[in-house]
């Protein structure tokens, strides 16, 4: 396997773990104990996926993963934050910072693997060509190249923003669950809470600016897509 990860976590042991962890899979490890390292190795060696610990010394997790996103010349690599707190605003921030995804400590080996395999999968998938052009109303989806448009102007989103609203635009004619955004969009069976979606729901509308309504929230059963 020639998939490389770069990992940015201050806490020795934690680190050596994560990384004792990937390679026991297969992927190639780059450890970090801070963001600045991290951010410098990338002009030297991209990475296929990167996970960052949102406490670091120096430069924060989430000041890093908005610099990847604004400046890197791959800003659309795929980015999962850890993060010791267990609190919906520690995720977030994260995620308004641009991060795929997130994994609170502690957390599983097993669970880690599993995301990481996800994010990958997604990332290689969205690479590559697939249907073209989705609209709706004055949103327009370039799948083909990733690119989101709102009335002709690009708008900046994660991977997993785009697959969400691509995902509900291709089924607006119906109420779609949280549970199947999970599985279809995260790619695993997800036993824990459900808010990871309307994290990224709640970010992804907040971009989408006067278009935010086109994503309904149906009390009790999910969110449907649609202009009405």
């Amino acid at each position: 396997m020639n998939t490389r990860i770069f990992v940015t976590e201050d806490d020795d042991n934690i680190r050596e773990l994560i990384k004792i962890a990937l390679e026991g899979y297969g992927y190639r490890v780059s450890a970090f104990e801070s963001a600045e390292e991290a951010l410098e190795a990338m002009e030297q060696t991209e990475p296929d996926l990167a996970i960052f610990d949102i406490m670091l010394p120096g430069m924060e997790g989430t000041e890093a993963v908005k610099k990847i996103r604004s400046e890197y010349k791959n800003p659309d690599l795929p980015i999962i934050m850890l993060t010791a707190k267990d609190s919906e605003l520690d995720k977030i921030i994260g995620l308004d910072m641009g991060a795929d995804d997130y994994v609170t400590k502690p957390f599983s080996v097993l669970e880690l693997m599993a995301r990481i395999r996800s994010l990958l999968r997604r990332a290689d998938s969205s690479r590559k060509v697939d249907s073209g052009i989705v609209t709706m109303g004055g949103i327009t989806i370039n799948s083909n190249t990733g690119e989101v448009f709102a009335d002709g102007e690009h708008i900046t989103l994660t991977l997993k923003e785009f697959e969400l609203l691509k995902y509900l635009i291709e089924n607006s004619h119906r109420v779609v669950s949280r549970n199947e955004l999970l599985n279809k969009i995260w790619g695993y069976e997800y036993t824990g809470e459900t808010r990871t979606v309307d994290i990224h729901i709640r970010t992804l509308r907040q971009k989408l600016g006067k278009y935010c309504e086109y994503i309904k929230t149906v009390r009790g059963m999910g969110y449907r897509a649609t202009t009405d």
